[in-house]
């Protein structure tokens, strides 16, 4: 069965092979990058359908006027803007915080968990696909989530709801070999792990 899983995702590479030639290319790309006006009529007559796009492709040109104005920055330059500093600092703590958040040793770790709690050998591959579906899932209602909370609220609440359960994992993996029940405990708090980091970070 996992052999015919794993090549499942082909199916929709396949899909989009077939179908990618039949998509008009995107207007702004034809208008800001190619140049070509006509082009990008058609496309977006293709997109939207016949009617007046007057007001779509001037923010279009819009767009590449501003482009064009605005120098573009080298990595150095970058750093060293005073305006982009704490646009700088923030993109680099997410992403810090986002490699240092614990969801890799999650992963690495949850086959183990799920063994010391007993489960059937044959039925723990099917667990872990039932963690990367929390996954999956949690981060389709992120989607739904953002625009009613924001993003600020999303970080601070994911990443204080994963503290508190890997805190309280700690707690269960160091008492596991005196309670039974805390190997069920471990498994709990590893879906929820997972689905506040599809929500959160």
């Amino acid at each position: 069965l996992w052999p015919w899983l794993l090549a499942s995702s082909g199916l929709s590479a396949l899909v989009q092979l077939v179908t990618l030639p039949f998509f008009p290319d995107s207007p702004s790309y034809l208008l800001i990058q190619k140049g070509n006006e006509e082009a990008c009529r058609k496309a977006i007559r293709k997109l939207w359908g016949e009617g007046d796009h007057q007001g779509e492709i001037d923010d279009i040109m819009k767009e590449k006027v501003a482009m064009t104005s605005k120098k573009t920055l080298r990595v150095l330059e970058v750093i060293k803007e005073r305006s982009l500093r704490w646009q700088l600092y923030i993109l680099m703590i997410v992403m810090t915080t986002l490699q240092l958040c614990g969801i890799n040793a999650i992963y690495f770790y949850s086959f183990e968990v799920f063994h010391t709690a007993k489960f059937e050998e044959y039925l723990i591959p099917y667990v872990s696909l039932g963690v990367g579906l929390c996954e999956c899932l949690s981060s389709i209602l992120c989607s739904t989530l953002i625009d009613r909370f924001g993003r600020k609220v999303l970080l601070w609440g994911g990443y204080t709801l994963m503290c508190s359960v890997l805190a309280l994992l700690t707690m269960t993996l160091s008492l596991q070999h005196q309670f039974f029940w805390m190997h069920y405990f471990s498994v709990i708090l590893i879906f929820l792990f997972v689905i506040f980091y599809g929500i959160g970070p």
